[in-house]
């Protein structure tokens, strides 16, 4: 029992780090990432959908991205869905076959806002982290009359451990992601 609370804690854990890891892919740098594209809207036929189902993104150079929507159909409203979104600041270039995006420097105001938006999502994550840890504990509580008081005392070292662990990891990849920003 004591093992599977564990396991679920572990499993819960690692998700709250690889959204971590999918938020700060969602940052902005310096050069062109296409995970800031991918789950981009684009209205195609009437229906919202994620430009990664629309069409190939690729990178020639680190500060630009091409974009070959696999129905040439779907051109304008994808250029239209990149020029509309707020937090990519990015004039797309059309030339009837594929997009160019060129990603502009980034002002020194803005990397620290992006560090700032980085550490608030990293502690986000820390505290989804701690909630599950919190869950954890209370479920070993409730084991305490079947196991005994030893046996869920042990355990919820290991969950210490454990959350110390997790969170080291979060902070590690906001350090590597605010370096990655920091970098001119």
């Amino acid at each position: 029992m004591i093992s599977e609370v564990l396991a679920e804690t572990k499993e819960k854990m690692e998700r709250a780090v690889e959204h971590a890891h999918e938020e700060f892919g969602n940052i902005r740098t310096g050069r062109a990432n296409p995970a800031l594209f991918d789950k981009l809207l684009v209205d195609y036929y009437g229906t919202p959908t994620p430009m990664g189902q629309l069409a190939s993104l690729q990178v020639p150079e680190a500060r630009m991205l091409v974009i070959t929507p696999y129905d040439k159909s779907a051109l304008k409203e994808i250029e239209k869905a990149i020029a509309a979104h707020p937090n990519l600041g990015v004039n797309p270039t059309n030339d009837g076959q594929l997009i160019r995006v060129v990603m502009p420097e980034l002002t020194k105001e803005r990397r620290l806002e992006y560090v700032k938006l980085a550490r608030d999502r990293a502690e986000d994550s820390r505290i989804a982290v701690r909630n599950v840890r919190r869950k954890s504990k209370t479920d070993l509580d409730a084991l305490t009359s079947e196991v005994g008081e030893d046996d869920v005392a042990r355990a919820e070292k290991e969950l210490d451990k454990l959350t110390k662990s997790y969170i080291d990891r979060i902070d590690e990849a906001l350090k590597l992601k605010e370096a990655d920003l920091l970098e001119v």
